[in-house]
């Protein structure tokens, strides 16, 4: 069974990470999201649940308005030739999320590490990072220091490439 937002909370206190978070009407695209700008403060992201023809993983989180060139960011990422979207069941799977609310945090249903995790440098320049928090009905903020020290702690690497236009 994925792990619950609860669970997902408890696992940032006890790495010591501090996170808020706002609760909100269920939110499924980066348009549903920017309703809310101004109340939340930080960087925003948006989520890339990929595959590769040798089907290997890739959830690439950047800026919520960032441009991302499916047709060449294979070669930013390491994937084996062009990628595609990884499907619901894969996505459920791994990280224990539906459509609509993938989200780096997911990673902590990634426990096999299956899925390669590559965060957009331009995301990381922001003092705070925003996600859903395995639900799209809420957002959590947590400083991009403490995302990186979040997915290490999964056992994961951050990958911080440049992979937004």
């Amino acid at each position: 069974m994925p792990k619950t937002e609860a669970e997902l909370m408890s696992f940032l206190a006890d790495l010591g990470i501090a996170a808020s978070t706002r609760r909100h009407p269920p939110l499924f695209t980066v348009a549903d999201s920017q309703a809310l700008r101004g109340e939340i403060a930080g960087g925003h992201t948006k989520n890339l649940f990929l595959k590769d023809k040798k089907d290997n993983f890739f959830l690439v989180t950047v800026g919520e308005d960032a441009v991302v060139d499916l047709k060449q960011i294979h070669h930013e990422i390491g994937a084996a030739g062009r990628v595609s979207f990884g499907r619901p069941e894969m996505l459920m799977e791994l990280l224990g999320v539906v459509p609509g609310a993938v989200t780096v945090f997911g990673l902590v249903n990634d426990t096999a590490g299956r899925v390669k995790v590559v965060l957009d440098r331009a995301l990381m320049e922001h003092a705070v990072i925003n996600a859903h928090p395995l639900t799209n009905e809420a957002t959590t903020s947590i400083a991009s220091a403490d995302l990186i020290k979040f997915v290490e702690a999964t056992g994961h690497d951050a990958a911080i490439l440049k992979v937004s236009a």
